[in-house]
């Protein structure tokens, strides 16, 4: 299980630097057909929504995301959950979020199937 939480860690770290970091067919590889996401503010986000926001916004105007606590959890032969804390740094702000995050494996590798955050 060692190796899948270092996995899965690895790709969800990706997905932490949008923009000119992330091209889109990296994004469009790592995030599911069906992917959909609840953000810190409640509000639903669907896949294309995800895709437009990570190819608009550059790299240097990104908020700082720290990560740690990753913890993960087999739901299936092919499904996994994996859950951590993060600070986003942006502006002078910071703000503590739980993460949790689904994550599928397909013929193409893992991809990321949900994911929601909470203000801590």
């Amino acid at each position: 299980m060692a190796d899948l939480l270092e996995t899965l860690i690895q790709l969800e770290r990706t997905l932490h630097h949008p923009g000119a970091a992330l091209s889109a067919a990296q994004c469009d590889d790592l995030l599911h057909a069906d992917f959909f996401e609840v953000g810190k503010s409640g509000l639903r986000y669907s896949r294309q929504q995800v895709l437009a926001y990570l190819s608009q916004v550059p790299a240097a105007a990104a908020s700082v995301v720290d990560s740690s606590d990753y913890r993960v959890h087999e739901l299936g032969p092919d499904c996994a959950l994996l859950t951590y804390a993060c600070i986003h740094e942006s502006e002078g702000c910071a703000v503590k979020v739980w993460r949790s995050s689904i994550w599928r494996q397909t013929a193409s590798g893992w991809q990321l199937f949900y994911h929601q955050g909470t203000v801590a």
